[in-house]
């Protein structure tokens, strides 16, 4: 067995994060250093500069898209140079330039993260330009070196990529993988003695927020890069193949949810649920295994005790049932047992086949799989309608570009009333602190200040007891490497290797002194205080304004995938796209629920709005969507079928009718209650041979079972 510790350490700097901490310590560090060896310091530093702007927009997606965003930013960034270098010496036009120019690029929220950040590098340039007077020869030869920086930083990156095309969607599925991994991991835990129940399953739909974050960003990198749609080479089908498959294994780990207090209550005794736990335990090492092999290029091996283990598994129920004479065990939890280990072997066959792909041999006969891509993938395009159509205060994200415009302007003038030397720090803190959400911001709040304040003082620490530059240089080294690193994965420890690094570096250029220090830390806290009092208190987004949407696009996305699985069972011919896009769609909105649920636990108590309830409706809402992948797994996996589905119809269309009832009552509640009947069905007479259709009844009648009590819990939901 690996030591964990060092896997995980070896599994960081192999994964996107510290490659893109390397490349870009390497874009920015090396112009300054070749510079500095010609006694050119000053120019190599602005060359740096552009680097680094760019580097902002230079996050995991199609290269395609980033060499078209980095090519915007370059163009951006030396325009906006050019302008504010030749106008900064008028304080007031350079105010009307903040709020101008804060507003504007702060509304490209509207178009993606990728815009954003685009926006968020053209603000970076003029808040650092926004103190530096000179000459306008200065300032035009500047931007030019701004713009050699800018396109040395975009042609090192799309190096990079043409080195090693595959890299990015190698380290981008494997931490997917990873996460479906510790998802499994949390599902281990229901089998544990003595578990909170409410707390793990808290834990649960984090880990599902994560895993619909890392597979959409996988879609987002795999569908939109040429060489794996056209399936080309056998790693692009190799890749494809992993992908898919694991998107069906986590189906099949979405599909068991079951009663665990009463699994405990019977069985806790017995001590089989322990092996439970263990073997899915050990199925979360396996996935492990892949995510790790993804990245170095070796091969995983399944453990032949595994499968030993599962087979115990099966001996060790059959012994329950046998000995079961005193009725000590009731039927269903025999049943359930069963059940869960056939899902277990079901899992783990999925594993076994991702494993086979990993071979040599046999990637190059990987036959290529039919996949209309443009379903799964979401194309932003730049339409200037959207823009006018946002132009409203009913927008959230144009009432977070105007608080940005305000509180960038309050920003600037308590930097020039307080003529601290570095006093655009006030803006930078206020650049990257303000979201859109108050959660957000407080959060990043937080984070800033933690990790400026324990940041500085290790900086200064460095400074007081490290004398010898070599020394300092290499602790510069790893601390621009450790920011870069984590900016995207922990931006605490970002913040707190960026703090040492500015100021070795001020120390470096002969500006460093410990006052440096205080000041960074002053200028963060007036910073963070500044951009949280006005997300509180300045035109606030508040979560509970998208509870009503988020409710009803879950609701929706559950109800459709229900009626693409009865599809399965009544189709003969099946179109197995519009069942994967239904699928995938209640990921994403059930993901998008729980991460507005976890968001509003963050702002104030007079702000979370019934939280009881919503959280009741996200637990039934995943309990739809477990029971939903249960019945297309029984078709999918078992090959079931139903003779006659016309009896099954009447709770089928019960079912919908109940969630379009919840619809119409989240949409608008009249405050009155409806008594809607459950249908029942009488399956007690069919005989041993109509098992298949004994099975789907009961989970086609827990599926209206869940449906009605969200249609009971909507009719108390007023929003």
């Amino acid at each position: 067995m690996f030591n964990r510790p060092i896997r995980n350490i070896h599994d960081f700097l192999l994964s996107t994060y510290f490659a893109d901490g390397l490349r870009i310590t390497l874009g920015v560090l090396c112009p300054s250093l070749i510079m500095a060896q010609f006694g050119l310091l000053q120019y190599g530093m602005t060359l740096s500069l552009g680097a680094l702007c760019v580097s902002v927009v230079d996050s995991p997606g199609p290269i395609v898209h980033r060499r078209n965003a980095m090519l915007i930013t370059t163009a951006l960034i030396t325009i906006i140079f050019i302008v504010v270098g030749l106008t900064n010496s008028n304080v007031y036009f350079t105010a009307v330039l903040l709020i101008f120019f804060s507003f504007i690029f702060s509304m490209l929220f509207l178009y993606g993260t990728r815009a954003a950040s685009v926006g968020t590098a053209a603000l970076l340039i003029m808040v650092l330009s926004i103190d530096d007077i000179r000459p306008w020869k200065e300032v035009l030869f500047s931007s030019s070196l701004l713009l050699i920086g800018s396109i040395w930083y975009t042609l090192l990156s799309y190096f990079f990529y043409r080195i090693r095309p595959f890299r990015i969607v190698q380290q981008t599925l494997s931490d997917s993988i990873h996460e479906v991994s510790l998802f499994l991991r949390a599902k281990a835990k229901f089998y544990h003695k003595n578990i909170d129940y409410d707390d793990n399953y808290a834990e649960l739909l984090q880990l599902q927020v994560l895993v619909h974050e890392k597979q959409d960003a996988v879609r987002e990198v795999m569908f939109k890069t040429r060489e794996i749609i056209r399936e080309s080479t056998p790693e692009g089908r190799f890749l494809l193949l992993v992908f898919v498959d694991m998107v069906d294994l986590f189906e099949q780990v979405m599909s068991t949810y079951y009663n665990y207090k009463q699994l405990h209550d019977q069985f806790d005794d017995s001590g089989i649920l322990r092996n439970y736990e263990s073997i899915i335990i050990k199925i979360a090492d396996e996935l492990d295994d892949i995510a790790f092999s993804l990245k170095t290029g070796s091969v995983p091996n399944l453990p032949i005790s595994l499968m030993e283990d599962v087979e115990k598994l099966k001996r060790e129920i059959a012994e329950l049932e046998l000995n079961n004479t005193d009725g000590k065990y009731s039927t269903l939890g025999i049943i359930a047992l069963k059940n869960i280990e056939v899902n277990i072997e079901n899992i783990l066959s999925r594993v076994k086949t991702i494993n086979s792909y990993f071979n040599k041999k046999e990637k190059k006969n990987l036959k290529p799989r039919e996949i209309e891509v443009d379903k799964f993938v979401t194309r932003q395009s730049l339409d200037r309608g959207l823009l006018y159509e946002n132009m409203t205060f009913s927008s959230s994200t144009f009432r977070h570009s105007l608080r940005v415009a305000i509180v960038m302007l309050i920003g600037f003038v308590v930097a020039k009333s307080l003529n601290f030397s570095h006093s655009y720090w006030i803006l930078l803190t206020i650049l990257v602190i303000s979201k859109p959400g108050f959660s957000l911001t407080k959060q990043r709040n937080y984070e800033r200040i933690i990790g400026t304040v324990v940041g500085a003082f290790i900086g200064m620490g460095i400074l007081v007891y490290v004398q010898d530059k070599n020394t300092l240089f290499i602790i510069l080294l790893f601390c621009m490497i450790g920011a870069y690193s984590f900016q995207r994965k922990n931006y605490v420890v970002s913040v707190l290797f960026m703090t040492p690094y500015i100021l070795v570096l001020f120390d470096f250029l002969g500006m460093g002194s410990l006052s440096i220090a205080r000041e960074r830390i002053y200028d963060t806290l007036i910073g963070s205080g500044i951009a949280l009092l006005a997300s509180y208190s300045l035109f606030p987004n508040w979560e509970h304004q998208k509870l009503k949407e988020a409710m009803l696009d879950t609701l929706k996305a559950n109800m459709k995938y229900f009626e693409e699985v009865v599809l399965l069972y009544v189709d003969e011919v099946y179109n197995m796209t519009n069942y994967k896009v239904a699928r995938k769609e209640v990921y994403v909105t059930t993901a998008n629920l729980a991460s507005l649920f976890q968001r509003m636990f963050s702002e104030p108590k007079s702000k979370q709005m019934m939280m009881k309830e919503l959280h009741q409706f996200t637990t039934l809402n995943h309990h739809l969507a477990s029971y939903i992948a249960t019945l297309s797994l029984y078709k999918k996996e078992h090959d079931f079928v139903v003779s006659n589905f016309e009896t099954l119809k009447p709770v089928v269309q019960n079912t919908i009718y109940l969630l379009n009832l919840a619809i119409e009552n989240l949409q608008s509640n009249k405050g009155t209650t409806s008594n809607v009947p459950l249908i029942r069905q009488n399956i007690e007479n069919q005989n041993a041979s109509q098992t298949d259709e004994v099975i789907i009844s009961e989970q086609i009648d827990l599926i209206q079972k869940v449906a009605y009590d969200i249609f009971k819990l909507s009719e108390k939901i007023k929003i």
